[in-house]
């Protein structure tokens, strides 16, 4: 029964590296396996995208991301009908299938480049691919969540997100390696084969009921509600304002980061093709020391520490790189991307995630939803507005790291009060 004691038959290596009980293990790898190939069509459109960014400059940045967030917005009701009124294992299948359409879409797209003109499908790519990114990855952990009560989240997420370092580490070295048309083609199997997983992972659960989760897995129920109620619970519940709050300071580091790193990118790499094999080989250094987080601290701290915990450490981790960022100034803009990217996917997301599996079923697919897209672009809206406000005012690489150190810190304390939100199941202890 998951949740449940270990058996003396569940306690050999397995166990010890996985955290994976008996019966657990299919469900790991399946959901390790759907995880590597999400990330890894991912990154392998990712540089593409970034090199735009780096083309026109941070204080250009803002129409990107207020057309991200403006779609992003439009889309939330367009998921929260989808997941009022179909079951899981239809509604899965229904959104990754769409973004295989719009894959597809765009290969007539870039071949008519010239025609389309490089700015124009720049903007569309670049939107896109951001919305998708939200999208696909907050419906995995939302399923996931649905599957595994708080107890296996501690074990397996960290594992789980594991394979996603894995995929994402693959995605670069594809990317350098094939010209953009067979990238398209090549995200699109991949996505093509994340709809098994899910399937399969359905079958399991049919398999292997959690009495935490019996209503959820009854066939062919779907979660019910309206459209806007994820916006609702957003704004009412205090878990998930205190998540909202925790995702808006975490954005406000990552948004500035990134920025600067585009100032850095735009003035010492003259060419697209330049600009795209920096963007990769930052994203294999984030996705190398991502993986070793996670192998190193991530399911340890979780499990012997608390999930509180590991929101507060990277956040604790961010002041200090800040500051020292202050002082330095540009030459440490990429560390500082780095190590506060690794961070954030190798320790505060799992943990963050985890939090979920002790809500309810509708806190995590439509209230975890409007956190994980809508919030989190417009965090990107209201941190390259102010950007471009205040840089012209004089402000600089100094000024904007120690405003992020200030918003580092909040984001610890806020990450500890929502592991804490009275809302939540009882956290157990392994």
């Amino acid at each position: 029964m998951p949740g449940s004691a270990p058996t003396a038959g569940e306690s050999g290596p397995w166990r010890l590296i996985t955290g994976a009980r008996t019966h657990e293990r299919r469900a790991l790898a399946l959901a390790f396996s759907c995880f590597f190939l999400l990330l890894a069509s991912y990154y392998m459109l990712r540089p593409v995208r970034d090199q735009f960014s780096a083309a026109v400059g941070s204080t250009n940045l803002w129409p990107f991301w207020t057309g991200t967030f403006l779609v992003t917005l439009a889309l939330a009701p367009v998921f929260g009908w989808l997941v009022a009124r179909f079951p899981r294992e239809r509604f899965m299948p229904l959104v990754y299938g769409f973004f295989i359409l719009c894959l597809l879409a765009f290969v007539p797209a870039f071949r008519a480049q010239a025609v389309i003109g490089p700015r124009l499908l720049g903007i569309v790519f670049y939107i896109w691919l951001s919305v998708f990114n939200l999208f696909v990855v907050s419906v995995f952990w939302s399923y996931l969540a649905d599957l595994f009560d708080g107890e296996q989240a501690k074990r397996l997420f960290p594992v789980v997100a594991l394979g996603g370092a894995a995929g994402a580490i693959a995605g670069p070295l594809v990317a350098a390696a094939l010209p953009i048309e067979s990238l398209l083609f090549a995200a699109a199997i991949m996505l093509s084969l994340v709809i098994v997983c899910v399937l399969a992972l359905a079958k399991w659960a049919q398999r292997h009921r959690n009495p935490d989760r019996e209503r959820d897995f009854a066939q062919g129920s779907g979660i019910g509600g309206d459209v806007l109620a994820g916006i609702r619970q957003t704004l009412t519940s205090p878990f998930l304002r205190k998540m909202a709050a925790l995702m808006l300071l975490g954005d406000v580091v990552g948004t500035v980061a990134y920025a600067l790193v585009a100032d850095y990118a735009g003035s010492h790499y003259v060419t697209a093709e330049a600009r795209k094999g920096f963007y990769a080989r930052i994203d294999l250094l984030v996705n190398v020391l991502q993986m070793l987080v996670q192998i190193g601290i991530t399911r340890w701290l979780l499990a012997r520490f608390g999930v509180g915990i590991g929101l507060v450490v990277p956040a604790i981790v961010n002041v200090l790189l800040l500051l020292a960022a202050a002082l330095i100034g540009q030459p440490a803009v990429v560390a500082l991307l780095v190590v506060t990217r690794a961070g954030a996917y190798g320790l505060s997301k799992p943990a963050s995630d985890s939090l979920y599996a002790r809500a309810s079923r509708e806190t995590r697919y439509k209230g975890k939803n409007v956190v994980d897209t809508a919030v989190w672009r417009f965090g990107d809206v209201v941190s390259s507005g102010s950007m471009a406000i205040l840089t012209p005012l004089g402000f600089g690489i100094a000024s904007f790291a120690l405003i992020c150190a200030v918003a580092a810190a909040l984001s610890g304390w806020f990450g500890w009060r929502a592991a804490r939100a009275p809302e939540l199941a009882r956290e157990s202890r392994s």
